[in-house]
Order: C-alpha cells, then structure tokens, then sequence
C-alpha cells in the first residue's frame, strides 16, 4: 500500500501535531505522494503568510521529500464520474478534493486525511487511519 497525503495531515506534521508525527514515523519506509492540488494549496497558504519566503522554502522542501502527481486524463475522468455521482445523490464536495480523491483512486493510494466528512462520502476511497 501507497498513501496519498491530504493537505490538512502535512499542515498538522508542519504545526508539531504528535498524531501526524507518530503516523509518519511509523509509515517511514512507506512510498507516500502528494497532488499537485495539495502543491498548490501549500503555494497559496504560503504566499497569503506573514512569512512567505520561510514557508515557500519549506513548501519546496515537502516537494522533495514527497513526489508530487500531476493531474492526467484519467484522475479527471474519475473526477467527472465522482462529480457526477456525488451530485445525483445529493451530495457536493469541492473541487479541490474531489480532484484529490480522484487522483487517490486512479492511483490506487490509501488517502490519508483528517477530511472523513467529505472524504467518508466517497465509498469506494480507501481512506487511512492516520489518527491513532
């Protein structure tokens, strides 16, 4: 098993949060990724900072530590099916992590995240338990 790491759970590491860093350590020698969504997240949570250079320095260095998964043809035909899927029964989630959970699925990565009420929407995401 692969992971895909949500933004939230790399915030959660950056800020000391031992739940995150116990997960971490315990799925070192795991292959972990992240989205180019979450990328992009983490550029525009840096840049709106009181001190961007510090965190885009630190955004640069999650980047090669994780390999990042662009968007591709597939990720968004699962992304339209999902769309499409969510929205007939009812049910919206945002853009952005519908696209992270597209890339999970299309991927084949356990997503771990701490966005279960979104995510847990999702039946067939295999989500991971990263809270223990």
């Amino acid at each position: 098993m692969a992971y895909l790491i949500d933004t939230d759970i790399l915030i959660f590491s950056l800020k000391g949060d031992a739940r995150a860093h116990r997960w971490m350590e315990a799925n070192q020698n795991v292959p972990k990724f992240i989205s180019v969504i979450t990328y992009g997240e983490l550029i525009y949570g840096a840049r709106k900072s009181r001190h961007p250079e510090k965190n885009i320095a630190t955004t640069n260095r999650i980047a090669e530590l994780f390999p990042i998964i662009d968007i591709n043809r597939g990720i968004i035909e699962v992304f339209g099916e999902l769309k499409a899927r969510l929205e007939a029964g009812g049910s919206r989630i945002a853009d952005m992590d519908l696209m992270i959970a597209a890339t999970a699925m299309y991927m084949d990565l356990s997503l771990v995240s701490n966005n279960t009420s979104h995510f847990g929407r999702i039946g067939d995401l295999d989500l991971a338990d990263w809270a223990v």
